[in-house]
């Protein structure tokens, strides 16, 4: 088994990834897809924002889904290994109804289950690690996103580790 990371922007290049805004309607800020054939289990998530000032929190949820948003779709290099860089490819689906990051359009979801939910400040960041047997596993065809709501936009910074 091999850990893999994601992040709401494309691979880093000669510039530092670009944060998303948050808007002030539920909104997916990353979305992983798991294929037909393999279920992931989520080890770490974070999130930050670059409020200036306290303000009302924003709504912070990592859920699975059984509909997918329409996202900026990864590419391959977007999907990067994380612990063994020799690591084959990730095996998470790639597109805009599945792995990727701001939505566009959220779908209509008839169930979710929640992995995390946390009120934060727009001016902090959080951070989940689960203890080593003990993460939230997504199964197979389902949809792990990183939704936010917030009273007033700011931009965000967030990012799944995730094995499979």
């Amino acid at each position: 088994m091999a850990l893999y990371w994601a992040s709401n922007a494309a691979m880093a290049t000669t510039a530092a990834p670009s944060p998303v805004t948050t808007g002030t309607a539920a909104k997916t800020l990353l979305q992983i897809a798991t294929p037909s054939t393999r279920s992931i289990k989520v080890v770490e998530w974070g999130i930050s924002f670059d409020g200036s000032t306290a303000a009302e929190p924003i709504r912070c949820e990592l859920i699975q889904t059984d509909v997918a948003a329409t996202v900026t779709a990864h590419v391959a290099a977007g999907v990067q290994p994380y612990d063994d860089p020799g690591a084959p490819a990730s095996l998470m689906t790639l597109g805009t109804s599945a792995t990727g990051y701001t939505s566009s359009s959220e779908g209509t979801i008839t169930a979710t289950r929640t992995g995390d939910l946390q009120l934060i400040s727009p001016t902090t960041l959080y951070v989940k690690q689960w203890p080593l047997g003990r993460e939230f596993r997504v199964p197979v065809s389902k949809f792990l996103r990183v939704r936010v709501t917030a009273a007033a936009a700011v931009n965000a910074y967030t990012y799944v580790v995730w094995e499979e």
